[in-house]
C-alpha cells in the first residue's frame, strides 16, 4: 500500500470517528431530553409584540418563573400540575455536562471560568472568590452533594407550616437524595469528632441534631450527580415551558393608573435568547398570576434593582427608571466564612466530599472532604486563579490578581512535588454569621456580576468562634483516631496551621510565622462554600408569603429572603422550599386537597 492510500484510510477513519461522535452526542442530548420534552433554547420562543391588558396574548401564562435553580425547579414542577408556568434558565442544561454530573470532576466545574460554565466565578469586595451557578439546576449542580434538612428552630422562626414542611422533604428526597458509601477519611473525622466530645453518634440522618453523624447525598453510588432539574421529570408537560439560555433583563410593570391609591403591577418579563435577541413573555390577566423570582441570593437582588426595584439613589446612577423606591434591596447580604485545615497523608486516599459533619455547641460545623487535590487535573492543569487543590475558590485580594501574580502562582503550584496533594482537609464553617454587607449594581447588565461585600468576620463573636472552630479542627488532626486510621504523624498546631496556610493556594498576604494567632489564620485562609444568604428579606423587600412589598403580582422564592443559612448545608431547604411553596399557592388557590399533585 502506497503513501497516499495510507493517508486516505487515515483521513478516512479520522472522519468516521468525527461523524460517530457527532451522531452520538445528539443520540445523548436526546436520550437526555426524552423526559424532559418541555424543556427547549430560548430562540424557539415566539414573543408577543405587547402586553394587552385582556390577558389574552399567545405567550401569556399563569406564573412566570425566572431562575431555574434549586427552588426554581421544583417550585415549576409543582406549579404546572394546575397551572400554565413558563421557567427561565439564563444557562444550559446539566444532564450531558461531565463536569456537572461525576462527582470525580467536581473540582473542574468550579475551576472552568468560560463563558459557558455552570459555574459563573465572582469576587466581592472582601477579595474572596466565590461562585454562583449558570444552569438548569442551580447551585445542585455545582455543590459538594450533601443533604441535610433544616433545624426545627428554622422551620419555626420562618414561619412554614409543619405538615407542608413534612410532605415536601421527602419529596425531594425519595427522588434524587442517597445514602452515602463511606469513604474512610470521613469515618476517621467521625471517629475524632466522638473522641473530642462531638457527641452522641446520630447515625446516618437528614435530621439536624448536635452531635456527629452521615448526612445524604445527591450523588449516588456511581458518583453521578442528581439536581434540582432532575424534579422537573415530575411537571405535567402540557403547562411547563422550560427555556434554557434564556437571560432575563428585567421586570416588566404596568404603570398603575392611579399612583396614589394602586401599587405598580408585573405583568411579564424582557429575556434574550442565546442569539441575542430580545423576547417578551407576559402573564395572564388573572390577578392571582405572578411573576416569580428564584435567582439565587446574587441573582435576586440583582433582578430586582435592574427592575427598577431598590434604593432611588442606586437607581438613579444607572439611569434605571425607579418603580418602587426600597432601600432594603440588596441590604443584609451574608456568607458563612469557612476555613480549611490541610492533613498530608503518606498514601493517597479516596476522593470524598462531604459525607460527615458535626454540629459543635461552638456555633461552628465541621466537615471534611479527601483526595481531589491529589488528581492529575487538580496538579497539572491550568487553572488559572482557580485553586483546585480543595475543590474550593481560593481567596484573592483584588488589588494583588496582576498576571504577574497569576503566572507565579501557576508556577509555583507546578513545581510542588506530587506528595505535597496527597491527602484531605478538615472544614472548619461558622454557624449563622452575625457579619453582613450588601449588593450594589456595577453597570446595567445583567450579565456582569453585581459588587458584594459580605465583612466576613466584622463582628467579633464571628472571629471567636472562628478560633474555636479551628482549635477543634486541629484537636481532630492531632487524635488519636485520626492518626492511626489515617497514618497520619503527629503535628503541633502551628505546624499543622503553617502546613494549611501554604495549602490553602492563594494569593492573599500570609502570614506563615504568625500562626500562633490563630485569629490571623482565620482572616489568611477564609474562603466559601457558598451558603450566601440575605438580600430580600422578610419583612424589608417581602411580606411573609414572599410576595414582594409595593409591588403586585410578584413574589420571591429562594436564599435571599432567608437571614440565616438553613441547617449545615442548605440545598436540602432551598429544594424543599420550591416545593412547600408551590404546594402553598396551590392550596391558596384551589384549596386544600384539590391540588393535583
Amino acid at each position: 500500500m502506497n503513501i497516499n492510500s495510507k493517508l486516505f484510510l487515515l483521513s478516512s477513519f479520522l472522519l468516521l470517528l468525527l461523524l460517530l461522535s457527532s451522531s452520538q452526542a445528539k443520540e445523548e442530548e436526546f436520550h437526555e431530553y426524552y423526559k424532559y420534552p418541555f424543556i427547549r433554547k430560548a430562540s424557539t420562543f415566539t414573543s408577543s409584540s405587547s402586553f394587552s391588558s385582556s390577558g389574552t396574548s399567545d405567550s401569556s401564562y399563569d406564573y412566570i418563573i425566572v431562575g431555574g435553580g434549586t427552588a426554581g425547579c421544583p417550585l415549576a414542577a409543582t406549579l404546572s400540575r394546575n397551572f400554565s408556568v413558563l421557567l427561565l434558565e439564563r444557562g444550559g442544561v446539566p444532564f450531558s455536562n461531565a463536569n456537572v454530573s461525576f462527582l470525580r470532576n467536581f473540582h473542574i466545574a468550579l475551576a472552568d471560568t468560560s463563558p459557558y460554565s455552570a459555574s459563573q466565578y465572582f469576587v466581592s469586595t472582601d477579595g474572596v472568590l466565590n461562585a454562583r451557578a449558570r444552569v438548569l439546576g442551580g447551585g445542585t449542580c455545582i455543590n459538594a452533594g450533601f443533604y441535610t434538612r433544616a433545624s426545627q428552630r428554622f422551620i419555626e422562626k420562618v414561619g412554614w407550616e409543619k405538615r407542608l414542611v413534612n410532605e415536601s422533604y421527602p419529596w425531594v428526597e425519595n427522588q434524587i437524595v442517597h445514602r452515602p458509601r463511606v469513604a474512610p477519611w470521613q469515618v476517621a473525622v467521625r471517629d475524632s469528632l466522638l473522641e473530642l466530645g462531638v457527641s452522641p453518634f446520630n447515625g446516618f440522618t437528614y435530621d439536624h441534631i448536635n452531635g456527629t453523624k452521615f448526612g445524604g447525598t445527591i450523588f449516588d453510588r456511581f458518583g453521578r450527580r442528581h439536581t434540582a432539574a432532575d424534579l422537573l421529570a415530575t411537571a405535567n408537560p402540557s403547562r411547563l415551558t422550560v427555556l434554557v439560555h434564556a437571560s432575563v433583563q428585567r421586570v416588566l410593570f404596568d404603570a398603575p393608573s392611579s399612583p396614589k391609591t394602586q401599587h405598580p403591577k408585573a405583568v411579564g418579563v424582557l429575556f434574550k435568547d442565546e442569539n441575542g435577541n430580545l423576547h417578551q413573555a407576559f402573564l395572564n390577566n388573572d390577578v392571582r398570576s405572578e411573576v416569580v423570582l428564584s435567582c439565587g441570593a446574587i441573582g435576586t437582588p440583582q433582578m430586582m434593582l435592574l427592575s427598577g426595584i431598590g434604593p432611588k439613589p442606586e437607581l438613579d446612577r444607572l439611569n434605571i427608571p425607579v418603580v418602587l423606591d426600597n432601600v432594603n434591596v440588596g441590604k443584609g447580604m451574608a456568607d458563612n466564612p469557612m476555613n480549611s485545615i490541610f492533613v498530608p497523608t503518606k498514601e493517597p486516599v479516596s476522593q470524598s466530599l462531604i459525607q460527615t459533619v458535626g454540629i459543635t455547641k461552638l456555633g461552628v460545623y465541621i466537615e471534611a472532604s479527601s483526595g481531589f487535590g491529589q488528581s492529575n487535573d487538580s496538579i497539572e492543569c491550568h487553572h488559572g486563579i482557580m485553586s483546585a487543590e480543595i475543590g474550593q475558590l481560593s481567596t484573592i485580594p483584588p488589588k494583588q490578581r496582576t498576571p504577574e501574580a497569576v503566572a507565579a502562582f501557576i508556577r509555583r503550584k507546578k513545581e510542588l512535588p506530587h506528595e505535597a496533594f496527597k491527602g484531605g482537609f478538615i472544614l472548619e464553617k461558622i454557624a449563622n454569621p452575625i457579619s453582613s454587607g450588601d449588593l450594589k449594581l456595577i453597570s446595567t447588565n445583567v450579565e456582569e456580576n453585581p459588587s458584594v461585600t459580605f465583612n466576613y468576620f466584622s463582628h467579633p463573636r464571628d472571629l471567636q468562634r472562628c478560633v474555636d472552630g479551628i482549635r477543634l479542627a486541629t484537636r481532630i488532626v492531632q487524635s488519636k483516631k485520626f492518626t492511626e486510621i489515617l497514618k497520619c504523624d503527629w503535628e503541633t498546631r502551628e505546624r499543622i496551621l503553617n502546613a494549611s496556610v501554604h495549602a490553602n493556594v492563594n494569593l492573599i498576604p500570609k502570614h506563615p510565622n504568625d500562626t500562633k494567632s490563630i485569629e490571623q489564620f482565620c482572616r489568611d485562609t477564609v474562603i466559601t462554600i457558598w451558603h450566601y444568604h440575605g438580600g430580600c428579606h422578610v419583612g424589608k423587600v417581602v411580606n411573609s408569603e414572599y410576595k414582594v412589598l409595593g409591588v403586585r403580582r410578584m413574589r420571591i422564592v429562594d436564599g435571599s429572603v432567608f437571614d440565616e443559612s438553613p441547617g449545615t448545608n442548605p440545598q436540602a431547604t432551598v429544594m424543599m422550599m420550591g416545593r412547600y411553596m408551590g404546594l402553598k399557592i396551590l392550596e391558596d388557590r384551589l384549596g386544600k386537597g384539590v391540588a393535583g399533585v
